[in-house]
């Protein structure tokens, strides 16, 4: 048991690695919420104990968990300690972390995590769904980011807040990725800014709608979704696009930037506009957009994201072009090569990806990184999705 100081309360509060475990006496689904996996964002944490302290196991349909991540930087409100706990959650480096005898923290931290992930999915029943709560340095509507499954959009598009579509293209190893990998519904909810009250009020609502669009809690007696529905569209200014990346500004470990004052989540910008300073040089908008989560704090290897709207019509492309696998034609093209059909995993070589723009992968659900000079990997989310999971579940 830990320590956490909220400066939006201005109270310390005891937290467990597991903050609440509730099995309902009703079988349903499970619905698990992480909080803290960057420890100077708590404020998750605190809308979890909020949430669930009253939860009777007679309201449950299912089993509901709440998770502590980052427990040590979490003690410290620090956003990680040695490095970032939410960029660690990819293949190789967890077979590598489990062949280490001398641990970072960060590393003994997920091993921890991985362990309680692991037998979550072995003690309970499926459907399983995944939230992991954060906030920003910066001002911002609430809104949910997600890799880009078909799952993740339907699920998600039940909340009154904006989508943001391909982060995992510019992250490397967040948790939510390594479990939408496993094929569950996986989604983030950012809630507000650190130390806002309303990143705490907002998450407890996001919380309940969750357990509410799930199935897990139906009675409205006890709680008024309506309520917390018009309080997150209200936060939201009635926003619910769905939009996707588009630019990253990163952060080198050697760097010294420094986001210009005034810029928030969502805010309009101009090509060319002044956004930031960065070794002495000044960093201009490549692309007209929106500007997303600017880093206002000293830890942090992304310096701001732009992201663009994407038009309904391309979405719904995209539904009928994946439900029909057209995506299984890239393979038979020259310079495209399986490396895991079942996972959906392509390698391309990088002179005939330049012949398709982006858009075409991302309508065929694959996302793109370069792993070497002369390749692309791309990862095609639907071929690993657990459609037939959430087959039955009223939002699908």
């Amino acid at each position: 048991m830990i320590d956490v100081y909220s400066n939006a309360r201005d109270e310390k509060i005891k937290v467990n690695r597991v903050l609440s475990k509730i099995n309902g006496k009703n079988p349903g689904p499970t619905v698990v919420f992480f909080g803290g996996i960057h420890g100077n964002e708590n404020s998750g944490v605190l809308a979890i104990k909020d949430a669930l302290k009253d939860l009777k196991e007679s309201q449950v349909f299912g089993t509901i968990y709440g998770i502590s991540g980052n427990l040590k930087a979490l003690e410290l409100k620090q956003r990680f300690v040695d490095e970032d706990l939410n960029r660690l959650w990819s293949k190789p480096r967890i077979a590598s972390i489990k062949k280490k005898t001398i641990l970072n923290t960060e590393e003994a931290e997920l091993l921890e995590l991985l362990k309680i992930l692991e037998t979550i999915l072995k003690t309970n029943k499926p459907p399983f769904y995944f939230v992991d709560l954060h906030t920003t340095s910066s001002k911002t509507l609430p809104f949910i980011t997600i890799n880009d499954a078909l799952i993740n959009r339907k699920f998600s598009k039940q909340f009154p807040v904006p989508i943001v579509l391909g982060i995992e293209e510019y992250l490397n190893g967040p948790l939510l990725s390594y479990i939408n990998e496993l094929g569950f519904v996986s989604l983030g909810f950012e809630s507000g800014q650190h130390d806002d009250l309303r990143s705490i009020t907002n998450s407890v609502a996001f919380i309940y709608l969750t357990l509410k669009f799930s199935g897990v809690l139906t009675n409205e007696s006890s709680i008024d979704f309506t309520e917390y529905y018009n309080q997150l569209k209200t936060q939201a200014v009635n926003l619910s696009d769905v939009f996707e990346v588009v630019y990253l500004h990163k952060i080198n470990s050697n760097d010294t930037f420094k986001m210009h004052n005034g810029f928030k989540s969502f805010q309009n910008i101009k090509k060319g506009i002044k956004l930031a300073v960065s070794n002495t040089v000044e960093i201009k908008s490549p692309y007209e957009g929106r500007i997303f989560m600017p880093l206002y704090q000293k830890k942090g290897a992304e310096g701001f994201f732009i992201i663009k709207s994407i038009n309904p019509f391309f979405l719904k492309l995209s539904k009928i072009l994946r439900q029909a696998k057209i995506d299984a034609v890239l393979a038979l093209l020259p310079g495209v090569n399986w490396v895991n059909k079942k996972e959906g995993i392509l390698q391309v070589n990088i002179k005939v990806a330049k012949f398709f723009a982006k858009s075409i992968f991302h309508l065929l659900g694959y996302r793109n990184k370069q792993i070497t000079d002369t390749h692309l990997r791309l990862n095609n989310r639907e071929r690993v999705a657990k459609t037939r999971l959430y087959k039955n579940e009223p939002w699908a």
